[in-house]
């Protein structure tokens, strides 16, 4: 019914004849239905070039041996909570290459490039799905945009994460992400599950909102077997999709609506409980310390103490702890969504983030705990 514009449409009507399904029965609630190019279109539009496809294919490699113990570095996912201005995007990886070049030797650091963004209720739901932050919801711009910010970051030699929300979106993007997420409002959810079993990147589950691990464990086990589900190819086409399990997922901790969880004692338990089950891979090594949402009540300043608490922790030596998570963004702070002309440059308009001067601070306390218990 992708042609439908309306319930209503006196010229979708003169297309069914009597046996077809007519548009009384269907897309009641629906008020307009836009098609939008097929995948290959953005794939060719905005290509993946060699450059970027060795850089996908090594960081890819390089973040399943951190989580699997075969290299000491520590995988730091950094960047804005969501990007909403390609602009502040761009300049914050330039800002973030430039660091790297100087840690990759202790730090495996990867952009957190967020485009879509689960909402409890109702709100802004990222750059795809309201790209101008107006209500007009441009989704075909917002794909286009998405797949730009993501060549530009590539091509400063920084790979990119992101969270995995529409199970359609991957098939437009996936080629250049080399690191995922699936939410705490996902981590139950059977068709996230099928999706990160069949997605190219190794994959971290976050512990439901309510702080139990359990959720998360099952998923890791889930999408590590195979599934065959509904879905669409680089064509568009709706196909029945089959894949071979995903053997690169894993735990993400980040805290819950009762407090956080990144202390050691929740560290210990939580590996405990992982080894116990039959999550497998690189849960038998360690876990993703997410030190914004529950850990640190959505307050960049103590989302900033809780990273140098954990690097504290890495410096001794701690197991378990194989990467760390932080929302970080040019300007600190954040701010209402609205069109970008009444907007502060480079804050973030959906959670708080921490500011690029303690940022910037922060990632070399992580590079030197490194150093230290390298050194122990």
């Amino acid at each position: 019914m992708a042609g439908l514009r309306g319930p209503d449409s006196s010229e979708d009507r003169r297309r069914f004849d009597d046996r077809a399904v007519l548009p009384e029965t269907v897309d009641v609630n629906i008020r307009q239905l836009d098609p939008i190019p097929a995948p290959r279109a953005f794939l060719k539009e905005l290509p993946l070039r060699d450059t970027m496809r060795d850089l996908v294919l090594s960081s890819r490699q390089a973040i399943r041996d951190v989580l699997d113990g075969r290299d000491d570095r520590l995988l730091v996912i950094v960047g804005p909570c969501s990007i909403h201005d390609p602009k502040a995007a761009h300049e914050y990886a330039q800002r973030l290459a430039a660091v790297n070049k100087e840690l990759d030797d202790r730090l495996l650091i990867v952009m957190r490039v967020y485009f879509e963004k689960p909402r409890t209720t109702i709100g802004w739901k990222g750059l795809i799905n309201d790209p101008d932050l107006d209500g007009q919801f441009n989704i075909r711009k917002g794909m286009w945009l998405a797949r730009k910010v993501l060549t530009d970051v590539l091509s400063m030699g920084l790979p990119t994460a992101t969270e995995w929300l529409d199970p359609i979106t991957p098939q437009y993007l996936c080629d250049l992400i080399s690191w995922g997420a699936i939410g705490a409002r996902n981590t139950e959810s059977q068709v996230h599950r099928e999706l990160a079993s069949g997605l190219s990147m190794p994959v971290g589950f976050k512990n439901s909102t309510d702080g139990s691990i359990k959720a998360a464990a099952d998923s890791c086990y889930a999408a590590s077997c195979e599934h065959h589900f509904l879905s669409i190819n680089l064509d568009g086409r709706v196909i029945a999709a089959e894949t071979k399990g995903n053997p690169d997922c894993h735990l993400v901790l980040r805290g819950s609506s009762h407090g956080p969880n990144y202390d050691a004692q929740s560290v210990a338990d939580a590996m405990t409980a992982l080894k116990a089950s039959k999550a497998g891979g690189p849960s038998e090594h360690g876990l993703v310390i997410d030190a914004a949402h529950g850990n640190c009540g959505k307050d960049e300043t103590r989302e900033a103490q809780v990273v140098e608490e954990i690097a504290a922790r890495i410096a001794t030596g701690e197991p378990g702890i194989s990467g760390i998570m932080m929302e970080s963004f040019l300007e600190g702070g954040h701010q209402k969504p609205a069109p970008l002309s009444q907007l502060v440059y480079g804050q973030s308009v959906t959670d708080a983030c921490v500011p690029w001067a303690r940022t910037e601070e922060l990632l070399h306390t992580l590079a030197a705990a490194v150093a230290s218990r390298r050194a122990a």
